[in-house]
Parts: structure tokens; sequence; C-alpha cells
């Protein structure tokens, strides 16, 4: 007659990371949140949200993440599983593998590019 009580669905509260101007970081960061650089990076970003890299960012390295918003500088492999956004200030260099992109006017692309419908999840598939 009573049934059981169904739990309660789990409410997933994700951060938003920044790191700031003037701000240097050499390392990996991995992240379930979102993350919004204004300084300088050198490493491997590995999150599921979306990045944001302001317009006097520089980053080198690797950046894994869910959607991209790019302003400043970057140069290494990039995964974006869903949308990249380049911003008029943005300048891409390497390697990149996306679903979509949106380009800005202005923007420098300088970058050899894959366009598919993959999730970057496995790391196996992005390091070997």
């Amino acid at each position: 007659m009573f049934s059981e009580k169904k739990p309660k669905p789990e409410i997933l509260i994700l951060e938003r990371n920044v790191i700031g101007k003037n701000t240097s970081f050499v390392g990996n960061l991995i992240s379930e949140g979102d993350f919004r650089i204004d300084g300088n990076v050198e490493g491997t970003i590995n999150i599921k949200g979306k990045i944001v890299i302001g317009k006097d960012s520089i980053i080198k390295g690797t950046i894994i993440c869910g959607d991209a918003d790019i302003e400043g500088i970057f140069t290494g492999k990039l995964y974006v599983t869903n949308t990249l956004s380049l911003k008029s200030n943005a300048v891409i260099n390497g390697e990149v593998n996306i679903s979509k992109l949106s380009v800005e006017p202005g923007a420098t692309f300088n970058a050899s590019c894959n366009m598919k419908g993959v999730n970057y999840t496995n790391e196996n598939e992005i390091f070997g």
C-alpha cells in the first residue's frame, strides 16, 4: 500500500574558479566546475565545465573542457566537447579538436582543426 521513499535527486553545484590577472600558474588544473583565467597558465587544464580565457591571458599546454570562450593567447592542444568561441582578440596556435566553432572577425586562428562530435573524457584518447 505504501511505496518506498524515493531518494531525492542529487543537486550538483558547480564551482566557478578564477585565476586572476597578474597571476601565473604552472601545473595541472582539474575541476568539475567552470574556470575563468585572466592570468598566465602553463600545463594541462582538464575541466568538465566552461573555460573563459580573458584578453590578457597567455595559456600554453593542453585544455580539455566542455565549452571554451577565448579572448587571449592559447598555444597547444585544445579539446572542446561542445563549442569553441573565439573573440576578436583571440590568438590560437596549435591543434584544435572541437564539435562547433564560432569565430569573431579579427581573431587569429593558426591551428590544425578537427571537428567531430566526440566526448573527450577518455584521457587515453588524448594522451595516447
